[in-house]
Parts: structure tokens; sequence; C-alpha cells
């Protein structure tokens, strides 16, 4: 096959060959396969910190109810909050617990003692799995966002 060369002002210009085009494409590779899971790092610490932050206004509508009313409300859907989804789309999950109709502790948010987590209320997030059991050591709770010591910590269950 014959090249056919162009003379651009004395010297000669040729387009690119394949084995350029390939190691460009192969360089751009590499770098998308660095970029991706960094930026997924980067999405799942801001879903965290998005479910705190709305974790902690929930209990604020909630603190005002108290006082409005001196009693929890059953559900979120009393304070309007009903219909809130968490960064991955899952409804937060509240359970009264002073004042409520509780027989027993087996709904009860626990610690690795398997001590309840609030004497008030539980409100928490699944996660991005969406999966949750009632102990924080079980591997489906430890991406859960969490409200512990009636409200002295909310965070990653795993940081608890």
């Amino acid at each position: 096959m014959k090249r056919v060369w162009k003379v651009v002002r004395g010297r000669r210009a040729a387009g690119f060959s394949l084995v350029e085009l390939m190691l460009a494409v192969a360089i751009a590779g590499i770098l998308a396969a660095i970029a991706y899971p960094m930026y997924q790092g980067y999405r799942d610490h801001v879903n965290r910190t998005q479910a705190i932050a709305d974790i902690l206004d929930i209990e604020n509508v909630i603190a005002r109810y108290q006082n409005a009313t001196d009693q929890l409300p059953d559900s979120l859907a009393d304070i309007g909050e009903g219909g809130r989804l968490d960064p991955w789309g899952h409804p937060y999950v509240y359970l009264r617990i002073e004042g409520g109709n509780l027989k027993g502790k087996g709904k009860l948010r626990k610690d690795r003692n398997l001590v309840p987590l609030n004497t008030d209320y539980d409100l928490y997030s699944s996660g991005k799995d969406g999966v949750s059991r009632t102990p924080l050591t079980a591997k489906a709770s430890r991406d859960d966002i969490v409200r512990a010591n009636n409200g002295q910590f909310v965070g990653l269950a795993t940081d608890y």
C-alpha cells in the first residue's frame, strides 16, 4: 500500500497510524478504569452524607411535633415525612418506642451487645442495599445510616 504524503510548508504531514490510535484509546481506557471507582466512592460518600442530613432534618421535625403535642408521632406520615425517600430510593424507617404499642424488644435496633440503640424512637435508612436487620452487626445492616443514643450519634452503622 502506498502512502500519500502531503507537503505542508516544507514538511510532510500525515494522519494517525492505527498503532497511534490504538495507543490513544488504550490510555483513555486506563484513565476511565481508574476514574470510575473513584467516582463511585465519591457518590457513595455524597449519598451517606445526604442520608445523615435527612435523618437530622426528620429528627428536628419530630422534636417540633413532640414540643407541640407532648408526644412522639406514631409514624412519619403524622409529621408530613411519610413519603420521604433516602438517596438510594428507599423509605426512611421510623419506629416509636417511648409510649408506643410495642410488645417486647424484637423490632428495636440493637448494637453489638444486643442493647437497643434508642429509648425514644428508632429512625434509620436501610442504606445502599435497601436491606436491614435489627442488630447492627448483621451483614445486611452494615451500610445502614442510623440514629443512636437518642440522637447523640447519626451515621453509618459500622462507625457506631
